[in-house]
C-alpha cells in the first residue's frame, strides 16, 4: 500500500505517528517543508489545504517557485550483478539501458 495523497495536485506522504496518535502528511513535491496532521482522512485534506496554502502564500510573497524542479536525471548504485542482467535484458528487447528502465520504474509507479 502507498501512503500517497493528491491535494490540490501536491503529493504528500502519509504515515502514522503513534506517539501523538496522529496522522501526518509531509508534502514531498514542494521546494521546501511543509507537514500537516489529523486524526482522520477528512481531517488530513482539511489540513494538508490549510498547510499547502500557507506555504504557496509565503512563496508568492518572498518570490519563491513552490513546486520543487527535477533535471530528469538521478545516480543509482546497485549490485554489478543486477547491472549486467538489466543491461542484458534491455539489449534482448532491442531498447537502450535508459529505455529500459524508464519503462520498468513507469511500470512500477503506473503512469
Amino acid at each position: 500500500m502507498i501512503n500517497l495523497m493528491d491535494i490540490q495536485g501536491y503529493k504528500a506522504v502519509i504515515s502514522y505517528d503513534p506517539d501523538i496518535a496522529l496522522f501526518r502528511g509531509e508534502f514531498v513535491d514542494l521546494n521546501g517543508g511543509a507537514d500537516f496532521y489529523a486524526t482522520d482522512v477528512e481531517g488530513l485534506k482539511r489540513e494538508g489545504e490549510i498547510s499547502l496554502k500557507v506555504f504557496i502564500d509565503v512563496c508568492r510573497e518572498q518570490g519563491i517557485e513552490p513546486r520543487k524542479t527535477f533535471s530528469g536525471k538521478f545516480n543509482v548504485r546497485i549490485p554489478a550483478h543486477l547491472h549486467a542482467t538489466i543491461v542484458s535484458m534491455a539489449t534482448a528487447q532491442g531498447k537502450s539501458l535508459n529505455q529500459w528502465i524508464t519503462e520498468a520504474l513507469s511500470r512500477e509507479v503506473s503512469i
